[in-house]
């Protein structure tokens, strides 16, 4: 049966896929986690559970922002004990002892070992494809038939994806920018021989999109909470995406943000540019196909850098200066608009990640639209008044996220104890906060779990419709989950400290799930899940 989810007053949480592991899981949050996690924030009241990207990301890479494919789930999500080929096989004691070592260590450590997960996954896979080979597709058995019914469903995008993937296995791993010259540019005759010579290879990679696919809507239809996932702004360069439609994007410059107050001189992503003008002769197919599959696998999605999807900012290689497309106002909100409404009608529910130097008339175009924007309780201030206040939480548009942050800022302890001396004070004035500091000075107060709870509250009390926090605001953790501009061993790599299947039995989740349900309550963001049926 399908879920139904109440979409008035809702409250969240932010927390990575790969931060969420169960004790069976092999070091990083999995597929199978999703619905064990998700009683748990059902039983604490929240109504969305909003991941990261879960696309596959590019080999030696842990941001999921460094997708090879627009498509593709990631294949270390994968549940090895919900894979049928490799229980048969015998499953992890029949692994060579390296890999059983390494499973090992990976549960014990601290943070998500991704080279030592990948690598054990990936020859757990090839295992479970040779037995999915031998005793189904050579046979052409029923299950063999669902993966061929799976592979022609999906053939608008898994085709060129296991294909690229395939190429680029043979070609040790290097970009498609590095491939001989045919493949590069897709010569058709080369393509054709490739599918021949690497037709075992291409099954291999379809065969794990059809488990991870199939272990995803497994796991969302057993989730208590809506799915929530993110749309990320671009691709990257090196992806099944941009090879196989090239003729979508530019390569004379790249994508980034010009200078503004935060940086002088703006950033670079180095990614390729979306070519707007001819994406809109065949009505944005790629885009659409896009929502499509998010909307497939997703309740609702948040739009990354919702901002370029009005005005992309790139600058010719060499350059500092760039500039936006379209140019003109009237453009920018034409394209907005009309790619706002591809989204809106994938399905899902989307909300925009509206943050950052954002045109007053971007956000007029989202209230009209009823698209949700983001509200981050720091940084929600009356700028252009004196002493620049901060916005009561009572006042946000109910249109809107209410959050304490992002995956991409510093949580809330760190907030405060960094904060200068006149935004503590500022922060204290507010009406909803005020009360905590009557009798304690916001100049010398520390971080408690009292001021924690005093600003969680005001969230939740908020007009907002939507509260999402991230997940180690909740508890006053200092733990970060990834640090922009820096690349370092800790970014990308959270996990929860105890394993999602004991979260009932951990003291400290027991008293934050008491409160946090209470809060729902109190604040009229309980979600009760009921089916289709009424029951």
């Amino acid at each position: 049966m399908t879920r139904v989810h109440d979409a008035g007053r809702r409250a969240g949480v932010l927390l990575p896929l790969f931060s969420m592991p169960s004790t069976a899981s092999w070091g990083i949050g999995e597929i199978g986690d999703l619905p064990t996690m998700t009683m748990w924030l059902r039983d604490a009241g929240f109504g969305v559970l909003q991941l990261l990207p879960t696309n596959e990301m590019a080999p030696g890479q842990t941001s999921p922002y460094s997708a090879i494919s627009a498509m593709a789930l990631d294949p270390i999500y994968i549940t090895m004990q919900a894979v049928p080929e490799f229980v048969a096989f015998g499953g992890e004691p029949r692994l060579d002892l390296g890999d059983q070592a390494a499973i090992r260590a990976a549960r014990s450590a601290p943070r998500v070992d991704y080279a030592a997960v990948r690598r054990a996954k990936e020859h757990a896979l090839r295992l479970a494809f040779s037995q999915f080979w031998d005793a189904e597709w050579v046979r052409g058995t029923a299950r063999a038939g669902a993966f061929a019914a799976y592979c022609s469903w999906e053939e608008w995008w898994l085709a060129d994806y296991a294909l690229y993937r395939a190429i680029r296995e043979r070609n040790g791993g290097q970009s498609w920018t590095a491939w001989d010259e045919p493949l590069r540019r897709r010569d058709p005759q080369a393509l054709s021989r490739a599918r021949e010579e690497l037709e075992t290879e291409i099954l291999f990679y379809q065969y794990l999109q059809w488990l991870a696919d199939e272990q995803w809507q497994d796991a969302r239809a057993a989730s208590s909470v809506a799915l929530f996932g993110d749309f990320p702004f671009m691709v990257a360069a090196d992806s099944a995406d941009v090879w196989s439609r090239q003729h979508l994007f530019r390569f004379d410059a790249t994508v980034g943000t010009p200078p503004d107050a935060f940086s002088a001189t703006g950033q670079d992503w180095g990614l390729p540019v979306y070519r707007w003008d001819v994406m809109e002769h065949d009505d944005y197919r790629w885009l659409r196909q896009r929502a499509k599959r998010t909307a497939r696998l997703f309740d609702g999605y948040r739009i990354d850098h919702l901002v370029g999807f009005y005005r992309t900012f790139s600058r010719p290689l060499g350059t500092d200066v760039g500039t936006f497309d379209p140019g003109e106002q009237d453009d920018q909100i034409a394209l907005g608009e009309r790619l706002m409404s591809i989204f809106m009608g994938s399905g899902a529910q989307i909300i925009a990640e509206d943050l950052g130097v954002v045109p007053d008339f971007v956000r007029e175009s989202l209230a009209a639209l009823a698209v949700p924007g983001y509200k981050v309780l720091r940084w929600e201030r009356e700028w252009k008044i004196d002493d620049q206040p901060f916005i009561d939480p009572a006042e946000y548009p109910s249109l809107s996220v209410a959050t304490t942050g992002t995956h991409d800022t510093d949580p809330i302890a760190i907030w405060w104890q960094t904060a200068p001396t006149h935004e503590r004070e500022a922060f204290a004035a507010l009406p909803s906060i005020a009360s905590y500091f009557a009798q304690t000075s916001p100049r010398t107060a520390p971080f408690t779990p009292r001021l924690r709870d005093a600003i969680l509250r005001a969230l939740y009390s908020s007009a907002s419709n939507l509260v999402l926090v991230p997940f180690p605001d909740i508890f006053g953790w200092t733990h970060r989950i990834n640090t922009p501009a820096t690349i370092t061993d800790e970014n990308w790599t959270w996990r929860l400290p105890w394993p999602v299947d004991t979260l009932h039995r951990q003291l400290d989740a027991g008293e934050r799930l008491s409160t946090l349900r209470a809060w729902a309550e109190e604040t009229g963001r309980f979600t009760r899940t009921v089916m289709k049926n009424g029951k």
